[in-house]
């Protein structure tokens, strides 16, 4: 059956000019499916229209093509790096993906080296080392990235056992009178207490960043030099401090096995696919040390691959490798946001003009070599060694999890359309004595949880510990809205006006005037749809509860399964209790539907409990801050914070303590003490 487009797209299609460019292709509903480049937008594009692709990957894609968008650039360069920047941005469906990973954690020493000691004495005279994540500046100095907090705060520990830095914060500095524990076990020389002076200390600090930057030996010969020249004008007590710091460096570069090669920076790239998924391992070197390496897995990696093809007949090219392709992907979308060093070491070649846009973004010379020797190939069959582990990992990790699904369908006698859609919602209650009650919904769907979709809800007005009232609540505005939505008749207008859900979150006006068992549209803090198992933790008391609620509101009693807790609350005694009146099941405690049912349950009540603590937090000491105590005005509220070093340590000290800060009376004190308590 052919694919019919609409008259204006197709007129779109044939006015593309013959330019380099980005073009993307949308549903109906206005979702991205593909985005790409090309050097002839009209040679590339004409292409998806010209012959019927049948039933294939790339046939189901066309025909969903309801509207194109395209956008003229000036080079290959520019087209490849707004291609990326696009699929980042859109998360399209046809195109190989990379999710953003949280930024990745460098190794920060405050203050910039031109304005150390501007202020004069003090903590600006005595730059600190420590782990930081986010957005760099020009105020103090980065170090990386690394490619976890680990490698980070090695490095911290190797900089204390060297060069003995300080790690304190400049409020706890300001207020030290005697040396800390960090001094007495020589990984810190005391500078809080006068112990080291500022240009001593500031000597350290330019050998802890030319160690940092891959100068370990010239530092090693620095610092011999100066233990000379101490020995020989007979200062032998600062000559056996710089020999301990000689003898803890060698220790170091011994142990670490740190390189002295020319590679100081270098990324090294190893790619594997296999059985339609891929992974890439990104191994770092940093300042000629090697910090470790971690794993990325893309998405959309078979219908990437289909779409890549009709690219390349197009093109007249010859069909890429699916290892290039998914290289090529990760390093365009990888190192849009990510420092790149000048150094990469691939598995496999790759474009020269990704190596090229890559060095015109970034405003240095990138060099990349897929076949490296001696130390760099050893550092790339380590990589690929690795890569080939995780995705080893990854695809029994999937396939066990399938089993655990299969399994479950099978034990609960469940009808999902398909076993990749089933879907499971848990719900649990938490809270301290009654205090601070919170429900959590997690999800499970696609074989795994998906924390994305997971939901919080404060819960009010009830009898405090009554968990019965609190599992009403929580189930009927999760599914209440649900169930509206299945009881409108079918010609119904949805409502317009928004309505406030889950803890305050906003839940989207419209909804599909469908049945319960089907989608609903737009919602945020409410159910889209009734799921194929409804999880309870608890017995038959919270059963009985969820069993009035859907009763009440009309949604199907058979969803709804309660997870009681065996004897001696011990894992895999537990037994499945329903709502419909089938009498109870006790799977084994070798069972794999058990096992998932476990994972579902455990992963509620960390949410619940996370969530709980971090509402109980907030009404014991966010709820009485400094500002809402009587007496305690702005130079009192300093006082106490410089003191303490902020809310968390006035809420740690005693009256007494209290007490001795300027201006703070023995009863204010007290009544201090009790608002933060």
């Amino acid at each position: 059956m052919s694919v019919v487009h609409s008259e204006q797209l197709l007129a779109q299609v044939a006015a593309l000019p013959q330019l380099p460019g980005v073009y993307r292709y949308f549903d109906a509903d206005g979702g991205v499916l593909y985005v790409g480049k090309a050097r002839n937008l009209k040679k590339r594009v004409s292409s998806y229209f010209q012959k019927n692709h049948g039933g294939t990957r790339i046939g189901h894609m066309i025909s969903r093509i309801a509207r194109m968008e395209t956008t003229v650039v000036r080079s290959e360069a520019e087209a490849l790096l707004l291609e990326n920047n696009l699929i980042k941005a859109l998360n399209p469906r046809f195109n190989i993906l990379f999710r953003d990973d949280k930024s990745y954690p460098y190794l920060k020493i405050t203050g910039a080296a031109d304005k150390l000691g501007a202020d004069g004495q003090g903590a600006a005279e005595f730059p600190r080392v420590a782990y930081y994540r986010g957005a760099v500046d020009r105020k103090h100095r980065y170090f990386g990235p690394y490619p976890s907090a680990w490698a980070v705060k090695e490095s911290i520990q190797l900089l204390q056992k060297v060069f003995r830095l300080r790690t304190c914060e400049d409020t706890v500095f300001a207020n030290r009178t005697r040396p800390c524990l960090l001094h007495q076990i020589k990984r810190c020389s005391g500078p809080c207490v006068g112990l080291v002076s500022a240009d001593s200390y500031q000597r350290d600090v330019a050998d802890a960043e030319a160690f940092l930057r891959g100068d370990a030996q010239g530092v090693l010969h620095a610092l011999e030099s100066r233990m000379t020249e101490h020995a020989q004008r007979l200062e032998f007590e600062q000559a056996a401090q710089l020999r301990d710091q000689v003898s803890a460096l060698s220790r170091v570069l011994h142990q670490q096995s740190v390189e002295t090669a020319s590679d100081k920076d270098v990324d090294i790239l190893a790619v594997r696919v296999q059985g339609g998924k891929a992974c890439v391992n990104l191994a770092m070197v940093r300042g000629g040390r090697h910090l470790g390496d971690r794993p990325y897995f893309p998405t959309h990696v078979e219908d990437a691959m289909a779409v890549e093809a009709l690219d390349d007949a197009a093109d007249a090219a010859p069909a890429r490798p699916a290892e290039v392709q998914v290289l090529e992907a990760f390093i365009a979308q990888h190192y849009l946001n990510v420092p790149v060093p000048p150094a990469l070491i691939t598995s496999h070649a790759v474009d020269r003009a990704l190596i090229d846009a890559l060095s015109q973004q970034a405003g240095i010379r990138l060099g990349a070599v897929h076949n490296p020797r001696e130390q760099r190939r050893i550092w790339l069959e380590m990589a690929e060694k690795n890569a080939a582990l995780q995705l080893a990992r990854l695809l029994a990790e999937e396939g066990s999890q399938q089993a655990r699904t299969r399994a479950l369908v099978e034990a609960l006698e469940l009808t999902p359309d398909d076993l990749d859609g089933l879907r499971i919602e848990c719900f649990d209650v938490s809270h301290t004595a009654g205090e601070a009650t919170q429900a959590s919904c997690v999800v499970f769907h696609h074989h795994k949880m998906q924390n994305g979709e997971y939901r919080r809800y404060n819960i009010d007005d009830i009898t405090p510990g009554d968990d019965y009232a609190a599992m009403r609540q929580v189930l009927t505005r999760r599914y209440g809205r649900l169930a509206e939505v299945g009881r409108d008749p079918p010609d119904a207008s949805p409502p317009q006006a928004a309505v406030p859900q889950a803890g305050g979150e906003p839940e989207a006006a419209e909804a599909a005037a469908t049945p319960a068992r089907r989608f609903a549209r737009g919602s945020t803090g409410a159910a889209t749809r009734l799921p194929d198992l409804v999880l309870i933790d608890g017995g038959k008391g919270q059963v009985g509860m969820a069993r009035e609620v859907f009763a009440e509101l009309g949604l199907e009693l058979s969803v709804i399964v309660g997870v009681k807790k065996g004897e001696g609350r011990k894992v895999g005694l537990e037994e499945l209790v329903f709502a419909d009146g089938r009498p109870s099941v006790y799977l084994g405690k070798d069972s794999a539907a058990l096992m998932l049912v476990a994972q579902i349950r455990d992963e509620a009540h960390r949410f619940a409990i996370t969530g709980m603590r971090a509402r109980r937090a907030r009404v014991r000491v966010g709820g009485s801050t400094l500002e809402e105590i009587p007496g305690v005005g702005a130079k009192k509220r300093a006082r106490l914070l410089q003191r303490f070093g902020g809310i968390r340590g006035v809420a740690a000290a005693g009256v007494d303590d209290i007490a001795t800060v300027e201006g703070i009376s023995r009863d204010l004190a007290e009544q201090i003490y009790r608002a933060l308590h």
